[in-house]
């Protein structure tokens, strides 16, 4: 399915068990929860998802269960997050054979580079590949800030198509739009600053708390998409405790203890992370619990 980059687009968890092994029924019920609330794509292998410690054949394992389980839905994207070109070109390849619908593109990981080497690492990527991409810009956790100006390097390729936009400057949206127009789509990427984007003119939002929350994530987009704003301020003012812990170096562990408190996650996470104990564990417990207490009852 061809991605529109609109909407709601899951940075799905990678459940685990125990044991450290792929929990595919437990993300099957994620992926479920997600599909019943009236998500627009599902990303897989994201920074919610570990990239990092995934190996190549549990992406394909993921990549197939949720092309499996979505029966075609919705677009099915994968997170390429390479230290290499080559090794990058390598994974988008493997998508392709995997049957992924799109790509979601980091720049280069572990070293910063420059405007011109992360234009070549994007270009060569993109160049590689017929599946559409959209672009990752996060500066604040990557280092690497590829911003409005730099889109002009990839106007020729047709299937760099979107902008997931983490640089927490809501202004960079405006600037997208003035300088590009309609060429480019823009999803936010930041969960606490989802309702601002979308009042400004993002086309969506790659989520974070909807791993727990998948109602009311898609219910927010909705009634701002209508107008609803009073209905949308009211729903972003109670989950807004919640989407700051998506702002934490230790979203992962935050965002799976919230999915065990809506029933479709568990918390085990793959070393060097560490289950949440002591005080810090409290703390988001708290957050948690009243959140689920004054849970609102959504009506259309």
């Amino acid at each position: 399915m061809v991605p529109q980059w609109m909407g709601i687009y899951p940075a799905l968890l990678s459940p685990f068990r125990a044991d450290d092994s792929l929990d595919l029924p437990l993300f099957e019920k994620n992926l479920q929860a997600q599909l019943e609330a009236g998500v627009h794509g599902l990303i897989i292998g994201g920074s919610l998802g570990e990239a990092s410690t995934l190996r190549s054949e549990e992406k394909k394992e993921l990549v197939s269960a949720a092309k499996s389980s979505s029966g075609g839905k919705v677009p099915v994207i994968l997170n390429i997050a390479e230290s290499a070109t080559q090794q990058a070109i390598e994974q988008v390849r493997l998508a392709e054979k995997w049957g992924a619908d799109g790509l979601m593109l980091l720049p280069p990981m572990r070293y910063k580079s420059d405007d011109r080497e992360t234009t070549h690492f994007f270009r060569s990527v993109a160049m590689a590949t017929s599946l559409p991409i959209m672009i990752y810009n996060n500066p604040v956790d990557y280092k690497i800030d590829f911003h409005p100006a730099l889109f002009d390097s990839l106007l020729d390729l047709s299937n760099v198509q979107a902008l997931k936009e983490s640089s927490r400057d809501v202004t960079n949206l405006t600037r997208m739009i003035n300088r590009f127009g309609d060429r480019f789509k823009i999803l936010c990427g930041v969960d606490t600053l989802a309702m601002e984007a979308l009042c400004l003119g993002a086309h969506g939002w790659v989520a974070g708390l909807v791993d727990a929350f998948p109602r009311e994530t898609v219910q927010l987009y909705n009634w701002i998409q209508v107008g609803e704003l009073e209905k949308a301020r009211q729903l972003y003012r109670w989950f807004m405790p919640l989407l700051e812990l998506d702002i934490h170096p230790k979203l992962v562990q935050y965002i799976k203890l919230a999915a065990t408190y809506t029933g479709i996650g568990s918390e085990f996470v793959r070393a060097p992370r560490l289950l949440l104990e002591g005080e810090e564990r409290i703390r988001v417990q708290t957050i948690l619990k009243k959140a689920m207490e004054t849970r609102p009852t959504l009506d259309t």
